[in-house]
This record gives C-alpha cells, sequence and structure tokens, in this order.
C-alpha cells in the first residue's frame, strides 16, 4: 500500500470530494430515527430487485461465467444475499424499535458449562425452515454472558449514536459481490458510522451497479463509493477525518497497511508494537480452511453426498474463496478413506473446470502445488486434491492460503476415532493458518455417543464458525450470525482477522458460531453444482427474500424438489 507523495496528491481530490460529502451525512445520521433508516432500507432493497439483472450480468462478465450452474452462483452471492440481509435486518430493527431488542428465533439454552447458545438459524419470517430443512445454526457466548447482557453495548451504541458520526473507510473484497454491500451497510445501520466504500479492482465494473442500488444512502451522505488501485486506498487511509478502517482480503494486503511493505521498516514497527497505521482495523482475512472426517461406517449414499458436498465448496467460485477448503484431515486408519477420496475425484472430473479470474492465480497455484498447471483455451485451472500431503514437506499448503483451485488431503496418526478427532482439532488449530471456519463430518453413530466430546472439540477448535457436516460457506451466506474470526487475535497475529459483520441479532461477547446439519440433504441443495434447476431457483429468491411470501413458495419447491 506504500504509495509516493505525488501518487497521493493525485488521488486526493477524488477522495476529498467523497469526504466532503461524508462530512455532511455525519452530521444526519445520528438524527434520523431507526423508523427513518428502516425506510431508507426498504428503499434500498427496492433498487436492488429492480437492478438485480444488471448486477448479476456484470458480476458474469467479471468472471467470464457461461453455464447455468455458475451464474446460479452470482445471483446467490450478489441480489439474493443482498435482498435477504436487508429484510432480516428490517426485521431486526423493527423489534428494537417495538420492544428494545432484536427476537431472537428460538430458545437460549445453556451449555453443561453454563456458557449460552443463542439460535439464529432458522430465521423467523423467510421460511428458512423450509428453505434449510434440518439445519440450524447457535451463536456459542463466551462465559459470563446472560440473557439480560446479550447484546452488551451494541444497543446502546445503535440507540444512542455519537454525534457527528464517525467516517469508515471499508476496503472492499474483489471475489464475491454482495461483501462490500454487506460489510458498508453493517458499518452504518450496525455501528452508526458513515462510509466511505472502496471497491476492490477486480469488481470495481460493479460500481455503476451499486452506485443506483445505495442511491438512497449515497443522497444523503451516508456512504460514498470510490475506485481506483492501491494509491486511491492510501490516500483515504491517510485523511485524517478516517477514524476507522474495515478490510476484506487477504492477510499480507491487511498487514502492509497496518506495518507497511518495505522490509526493515516494517520489521522495526513490529518489534517495537508501532503500527504504521494508526488508526482501528477491523477484518475478514484468509484461512487455510479445514474439513475433518471423523471415521465410521458411512452408507454409499452419506459418502456420495458428502464428497459432493466437499467438491461444492471447492469449486464455488472457481475456489477463490476464504472458505473455500483447503485441507481434509482424514484418520490413516480409516477403511472407507480411498473410497471418500476415489467419490471425491469422480464427483469433481464431472465439473468443468473454471475461467481463474484472480489476479495471480496462476502463479499461487505452480507455488502452493508445485505443479505447472496445464494448457487451457478459457484460462481455468484444474480442481486439483492431492493425498496424503506431509505438512513438512509442502508447508505453503498449511501456512498461508492458496486462493486457487487446489486441496491437500492430510492423515493423522490415532488409537481411535475419539483420538483421531482431538487429534485433528489440535492439528487444525496448531499447524493451520486461519481462524474463519472449518467444517467436520460425523458419523451418526458416533454423534449420539459422544456428543460430549464433540462439545468438547467444538469449544477447543479456535474458529469463528465451526460446521457439522456442511459447507461453512452457509454460515456466511445465512447473514443471522457473526461472521468472522475467532476472537482473539490483535495486530501482531491477526490470522483471519479482528471484528465481525452481519450480526442481525446484535449479539456481544460471543466465541464462535455452530452450525448443524444432517449427513444428506433432501432435496439436493441449491448449490451442489449438479442442481439442475439453481439458476431458476436463485433467481427466484432474490424477490422472495425482497418480500417474503407463502404465494411464491410453490414456484421455489416445485424446481427444488426436482433438482
Amino acid at each position: 500500500m506504500d504509495a509516493t507523495p505525488d501518487t497521493i496528491h493525485h488521488q486526493l481530490p477524488l477522495v476529498e470530494d467523497a469526504i466532503a460529502a461524508l462530512r455532511r451525512g455525519a452530521t444526519s445520521l445520528p438524527h434520523t430515527d431507526i423508523g427513518d433508516r428502516i425506510q431508507v432500507i426498504r428503499d434500498i432493497r427496492q433498487l436492488v430487485l429492480e437492478h438485480a439483472e444488471e448486477w448479476v450480468e456484470v458480476g458474469c462478465r467479471i468472471k467470464s461465467i457461461t453455464t447455468s450452474a455458475q451464474r446460479s452462483e452470482e445471483i446467490l452471492v450478489g441480489p439474493s444475499l443482498a435482498t435477504r440481509y436487508l429484510t432480516l435486518l428490517i426485521a431486526s430493527l423493527e423489534s428494537i424499535v417495538q420492544t428494545g431488542a432484536p427476537t431472537i428465533p428460538g430458545s437460549i439454552k445453556a451449555l453443561p458449562d453454563g456458557r449460552l447458545k443463542v439460535p439464529v438459524c432458522p430465521a423467523r419470517g423467510v421460511y428458512d425452515s423450509l428453505f434449510f430443512r434440518g439445519l440450524r445454526a447457535e451463536v456459542w457466548m463466551q462465559p459470563g454472558v446472560t440473557q439480560s447482557n446479550l447484546h452488551g453495548d451494541l444497543l446502546d451504541l445503535l440507540l444512542n449514536p455519537p454525534s457527528p458520526a464517525p467516517i469508515s473507510l471499508v476496503l472492499g473484497a474483489g471475489n464475491v459481490s454482495a461483501i462490500p454491500l454487506t460489510d458498508s451497510l453493517t458499518k452504518l445501520f450496525h455501528e452508526g458510522q458513515v462510509v466511505l466504500l472502496k471497491m476492490n479492482p477486480v469488481n470495481e465494473t460493479l460500481l455503476d451497479v451499486f452506485c443506483k442500488v445505495l442511491a438512497p444512502v449515497i443522497d444523503r451522505g451516508w456512504m460514498q463509493i470510490i475506485q481506483g488501485g492501491a494509491d486511491v486506498g492510501q490516500a483515504a487511509l491517510e485523511v485524517s477525518d478516517v477514524s476507522t478502517v474495515h478490510i476484506t482480503g487477504s492477510h499480507h494486503t491487511h498487514d502492509n497497511i497496518v506495518w507497511g511493505a518495505s522490509g526493515e521498516q516494517r520489521q522495526q514497527r513490529q518489534q517495537d508494537n508501532s503500527p504504521l497505521l494508526q488508526k482501528p482495523i477491523t477484518s475478514e482475512l484468509g484461512n487455510v480452511t479445514p474439513w475433518i472426517f471423523v471415521p465410521g461406517d458411512y452408507s454409499r449414499k452419506q459418502l456420495r453426498f458428502q464428497a459432493t458436498n466437499l467438491a461444492a465448496s471447492l469449486v464455488n467460485n472457481a475456489g477463490f474463496n476464504c472458505v473455500t477448503t483447503r485441507v481434509i484431515v482424514t484418520w490413516k486408519h480409516w477403511n472407507q478413506r480411498e473410497h471418500f477420496l476415489d467419490e471425491l475425484d469422480q464427483v469433481l472430473e464431472m465439473i468443468p473446470p473454471r475461467t481463474a479470474y484472480y489476479p495471480g492465480a496462476y502463479d499461487r497455484f505452480e507455488k502452493f502445488t508445485g505443479q505447472t498447471p496445464p494448457p487451457s483455451d478459457n484460462g481455468s485451472l484444474p480442481w486439483l486434491i492431492l493425498r496424503d500431503v506431509d505438512p513438512g514437506e509442502m508447508p505453503q499448503l498449511f501456512n498461508d492460503e492458496s486462493f486457487v483451485s487446489a486441496c491437500a488431503e492430510v492423515q493423522l496418526e490415532a488409537d481411535s476415532p475419539q483420538d483421531f478427532l482431538q487429534r485433528a482439532a489440535e492439528f487444525c488449530n496448531d499447524e493451520l493458518f486461519g481462524t474463519l471456519c472449518a467444517a467436520i463430518t460425523i458419523p451418526n453413530p458416533f454423534r449420539r455417543q459422544e456428543q460430549t466430546l464433540i462439545d468438547q472439540v467444538i469449544s477447543e477448535l479456535n474458529y469463528g464458525s465451526v460446521s457439522i457436516n456442511q459447507f461453512p460457506g452457509l454460515v456466511y451466506g445465512l447473514m443471522t450470525p457473526p461472521w468472522g474470526a475467532a476472537p482473539g487475535s490483535d495486530l501482531a497475529n491477526v490470522q483471519s482477522g479482528i471484528g465481525n459483520v452481519h450480526n442481525l441479532y446484535f449479539l456481544d461477547n460471543f466465541e464462535k458460531t455452530v452450525f448443524y446439519g444432517p449427513l444428506t440433504n433432501s432435496p439436493k441443495p441449491i448449490w451442489f453444482p449438479s442442481h439442475r434447476g439453481a439458476e431458476k431457483i436463485a433467481w427466484k429468491l432474490v424477490p422472495f427474500y425482497g418480500q417474503p411470501s407463502v404465494m411464491k413458495l410453490p414456484s421455489l419447491l416445485v424446481p427444488a424438489m426436482l433438482g
């Protein structure tokens, strides 16, 4: 992020114009009551519906998407997620106006040690019980949190915001189109900060769509959007009016911002604990996402489903997700290990390689896998599962996020399945980079017999989200849970980030989200690449989440059952 003074000076008028507009908005936002803010959110939601097709069309061009299955992803992670988030945010804010707090969608219970478990999915009002049948999510709170202090100071900040509102710089993600929008709206409507959103160069052609969709807050001076390279970002960082920073991206970019890019000076700053950036920064960063497979006697259907589930996590967005499975952890003595991996290879063989649209992908593929990608007419990279990898021989796969379409499988020695699960948790905590999310597949008999052990392992896993039998990316897509790294990171060792976004029930002082699901889902999940009706369903979800109605359910459920 280092830039020359001349470059920064050249970019400052663009940034200064945006800051001037935000200064005006910072005085009006704190004096706008929540009812009026809710109407602004409704206006944004309506504009998302009006410009959804344009949004998806631009996203498909960015990623060279041509197939229906791939288009369905862009719908789901773009306007569909946006309308779901906005509708649930409206419901949460309305509940706060009416009762003083968000309405939790279920009964709050306690773990054996007394820590609270707060249900966050199925959410009310959007028919989650139908769409996410058999799936549920709960947030495990930190010790000492009670129902009376569940929200900490978050609601007070919402109801009694500082005046003028702080200005937050959001450095937007380049891989998933809804991220910069929902990150910015989290800052604005959850935390009461006006937002300077800098688009990532990878997806900055979405700028025109975002300006249309976000016009209600742009016109009020509550948000401004800029674009450009690292020099523009550096200029925005140095503006004194910018109080806080949020970034979704690589931990390398984060550390360049915080500590600077130059070698000796950076090392000295880190040694002195004297960051170059003297402003609070929150972040959601990379993760070497593990998927642990507890050994057992799985049925062929269960193995096939879990292989397809894992494959979906690898190929989604061409592998350019922080939630992409990077390491498969298996027991060395699991008698179905080869069968499972063969099933995984067979599933991947049926999924066409995708254009590696994210910059630097080819170089990273060679660096992390040690293999030269085969020639490709469409600039694609192959799906690659590296079996029985020794972390000592290929440490790069475990110490950093590859951000490509490759995944390593690691075998662990253990005396029993129970011992393996504990050993796997230790391996993930101690040997893998990142603290964002992890998945565990568990056979049903083990799950029934070893629930105490499972809860203990979930507690010990140092991740912001732990998914049982399911792709962790769904936790992000739910929008109701807090999304971010495990708490406890700092600037000296940021791992997968600091802070969180979404968190539609305004929960404070939590440990992690735990997401549960069965070994097989029915009907076939829409996020599976083999789903024949995914695009049709995805398009129908956009207006459904924009205005949920029982009358719209048949047109959604019929193609879902035929998937």
